[in-house]
């Protein structure tokens, strides 16, 4: 899953150390560190909602697995039946 967002992640991270491009503004509002705060955040957040989506797609194999493996012994024992 992190295939898909790892480059623009780390360049967003990147990006949080990195407000110059807020100039004076940011420094008169004093807004640069809330807004680094929140960059970190949603890097953390991307990071935790990968983790999920991992975790549930595992999940979601193993259930096709299991209905997998179901199929095949619904089959054998219909063979076994009419044998």
């Amino acid at each position: 899953m992190g295939h898909h967002t790892e480059k623009p992640l780390q360049e967003f991270k990147a990006e949080s150390h990195d407000l110059d491009a807020l100039g004076a503004l940011g420094s008169l509002l004093g807004a640069k560190d809330e807004i680094r705060e929140g960059m970190t955040t949603l890097a953390k957040l991307t990071q935790d909602l990968e983790e999920e989506w991992e975790t549930e797609a595992k999940f979601m194999g193993d259930v096709s697995d299991a209905f997998d493996l179901l199929d095949v012994l619904l089959a054998a024992a219909a063979r076994a039946k009419k044998g």
